[in-house]
């Protein structure tokens, strides 16, 4: 599709690359069929093929209206598209640009939006703020609807549940060692995560360790238009680092698909950068979903759980697992190596509607995805008697909690699993 851009982003780099990825869409429609948006509300600017037409129009000279920046404002930013399109069309880098364009040339947002995406922004990526919010939640939680509830996550870890402090980190020193990026509300809201993936990494002669003075991921306020303090905590991420990167670590694990795709982005979003390019590129590469770090340990794991049958999970796997960084079945191959049933439901690459904040800013499309795929999963654990979700995404674990079925992250599963083998054998 060929763009003329117009003078004002004729020259810059947003513009060029925009028109780049303009070029390879067809227009042929596959994305329409897997887009979530699309086949609720079915309009044609509410699927990736209008969007792209949207930007289109905007990177040509017209001027974006408040209904174009809705129609960009509902995608869910899940990039099944991308998994589906034959032109290789990415469309989660367009979609960026073009909000962007769209935020700044319509009327300022009415306030309550303001306030709503600043407190998204603020508070979500300040732990201080957060924690203290998470904590007052918890007191008052029994008195919440159930919408309110699902945010504020009951913390459990029934593996450890007799332990004095379930979440301390294993303390043994490795001579293989690997970073963690903790993450901005997954400390507060499910400890157990990242202390499952120290345990099971330390079982595995892995050392996890974790760099004080890193933040956010970056992807909360780069996918709210405030694409300079996304960059911004990008860049004191790969600050915080560098020191141990320098140190032969040998990798970057992720335990939040949604934190993995934006960092595997750093090399990307910072290419122009001349000072933290370079970096950024290294850190691109070094990053790693803990579901991609494990299958390599899989022999070691079968011996520290065994390959016996065990209680089977249904499994979702995450949008920014899936399309975003293009993982698939390793999650589902490594649990079925260790003994696991796994079962996915139908329409599995379907988002599940929590897509970072999009839960907050688009409650009622949010809502209603969250039942589809809700029933889809228990659908699928009626059937393969699973009592158990698993996901690999903090945002699709809590927007997913119900009451049938407990959902979790999967590597608290191993952790569970390596923990029983411990105290059988004691």
């Amino acid at each position: 599709m060929q763009t003329q851009l117009a003078p004002q982003f004729a020259n810059t780099p947003e513009g060029i690359e925009a028109a780049h990825i303009l070029e390879k869409c067809v227009h042929c429609g596959f994305c329409t069929a897997t887009c979530p948006t699309y086949q609720i509300l079915g309009d044609e600017l509410d699927g990736p093929r209008g969007r792209i037409y949207l930007i289109k129009q905007i990177a040509e000279g017209a001027i974006p209206t408040e209904k174009t920046r809705t129609h960009l404002d509902r995608c869910l930013t899940c990039r099944n598209c991308e998994s589906t399109c034959p032109s290789g069309v990415q469309y989660g880098n367009l979609i960026d640009i073009g909000r962007k364009w769209a935020e700044d040339n319509t009327p300022t947002r009415p306030l309550a939006e303001r306030i709503t995406r600043w407190a998204l922004k603020e508070g979500l990526t300040t732990p201080a703020l957060f924690n203290s919010a998470m904590a007052f939640g918890r007191l008052v939680r029994p008195l919440m609807p159930a919408g309110m509830k699902r945010k504020i996550p009951q913390v459990k870890n029934p593996a450890l549940a007799k332990s004095t402090n379930p979440y301390a980190r294993p303390q043994a020193s490795h001579s293989r060692k690997m970073l963690l990026l903790e993450g901005c509300v997954q400390p507060s809201m499910l400890p157990n995560i990242n202390s499952a993936t120290a345990r099971v990494l330390d079982a595995l002669k892995i050392q996890l360790i974790s760099a004080p003075n890193a933040t956010c991921c970056g992807a909360l306020r780069y996918h709210l238009n405030d694409q300079d303090g996304g960059l911004s905590n990008a860049k004191q991420n790969i600050d915080a680092w560098w020191p141990l990167i320098e140190q032969d670590i040998e990798a970057i694990v992720m335990t939040a698909s949604g934190c993995g795709v934006m960092v595997k982005d750093y090399g990307h979003l910072l290419a122009r950068d001349p000072h933290y390019a370079k970096k950024a590129q290294k850190i691109s590469e070094l990053t790693k979903d803990i579901s991609e770090i494990l299958p390599a340990l899989q022999e070691e794991l079968i011996e520290l759980i065994g390959a016996e049958p065990k209680n089977g999970v249904v499994y979702h796997p995450p949008c920014t697992l899936q399309h975003g960084q293009q993982i698939r079945g390793k999650v589902e191959g490594l649990l079925s190596s260790i003994g696991i049933a796994v079962k996915l439901c139908a329409d599995s690459h379907l988002c599940c509607g929590s897509a970072g904040t999009y839960s907050v800013t688009q409650p009622a499309l949010s809502e209603q995805l969250r039942k589809q795929k809700l029933a889809q999963l228990q659908i699928a654990c009626n059937e393969s008697g699973a009592t158990t979700i698993v996901s690999g995404n903090i945002g699709c674990i809590t927007h997913l909690q119900h009451d049938e079925t407990p959902v979790l992250h999967w590597i608290e599963i191993v952790d569970q699993l390596i923990e029983q083998k411990k105290s059988a054998s004691a």
